[in-house]
């Protein structure tokens, strides 16, 4: 068995994996701009349970919504970096991402929960679009410590591309395969995964494999700019994940509603439930 300090990675069972939407906490229709009262209240709900459940164990990630997006899709980062001016925009993305990373850490930081910042740019290695190195000794030890890891969308090193973006899902994916969290909870601002987007006249309240294969569900993308794609990626990677992880659930849910975030991790059963 694996030890880092005094925890096994069995000790991970019971972690948790949440999302903040870059939707939920910037307004994506107007560059640059957080939600900042948005961010204020995920974080209060976010240490509130921290602080009932001392021991859950959580890492936090965050997207880069109305800040990174933009530059990224000015200058097609995700699909690849080699000019000068590109890797001017691969600077420019990686900027605006760390920013918004800088304002999410430090509400958290403000009430005292003792959240970490880990800049995926520095650490992560991909090759084609996919993360092919992260060493984890340093999040493994700072769940060990009792602290809450926070990651986020970045700009990242691409043997194959010269550099690209992994979103916060691209990098949970990788994560939940080394860490086999028990949930993932992705908080947006939609109320979980709809049949007739953008009507959103029927929310779908739970999705398995067989029943996604099976119905023919309309999903759709964003309707914000998103360079790392929209509600049908996210159901997508969740359903491999779910068939890769055992016991995994996945849930998709609005964060918009005061509460959701602190029902959600409580154990709640909000939006749409993904699983195997």
């Amino acid at each position: 068995m694996v030890k880092i300090g005094n925890m096994s990675l069995s000790d991970l069972s019971s972690l948790i994996f949440l999302k903040l939407g870059g939707s939920l906490i910037t307004d994506k229709q107007r560059p640059y701009t957080p939600r900042l009262e948005v961010i204020q209240r995920l974080a209060e709900e976010i240490t509130q349970v921290r602080m009932e459940n001392p021991q859950m164990k959580l890492l936090l990630g965050h997207g880069a919504g109305s800040f990174g997006h933009v530059p990224a899709k000015q200058y097609g980062t995700r699909s690849g970096v080699h000019t000068s001016q590109e890797w001017l925009g691969f600077a420019e993305v990686w900027k605006e991402a760390a920013t918004l990373n800088r304002i999410v850490t430090d509400a958290l930081l403000k009430l005292n929960l003792p959240v970490i910042s880990f800049s995926p740019c520095a650490s992560v290695t991909a090759q084609d679009g996919k993360v092919q190195h992260w060493e984890l000794y340093p999040i493994h030890s700072a769940i060990a410590a009792g602290l809450v890891p926070l990651v986020y969308g970045d700009v990242i090193f691409d043997q194959q591309r010269g550099g690209t973006i992994l979103s916060t899902e691209d990098l949970f994916e990788y994560l939940a395969m080394q860490l086999k969290p028990q949930r993932i909870l992705l908080a947006g601002i939609e109320e979980g995964v709809w049949t007739d987007y953008p009507n959103c006249t029927n929310l779908i309240s739970e999705i398995t494999p067989q029943s996604f294969h099976s119905s023919a569900f309309q999903l759709a993308g964003s309707n914000a700019t998103d360079v790392t794609g929209g509600m049908a990626s996210k159901v997508q990677q969740s359903l491999d994940l779910v068939q890769k992880v055992p016991g995994l659930k996945v849930l998709i849910f609005s964060g918009k509603k005061p509460g959701a975030i602190r029902a959600a991790l409580s154990g709640d059963q909000l939006g749409t439930l993904i699983h195997a």
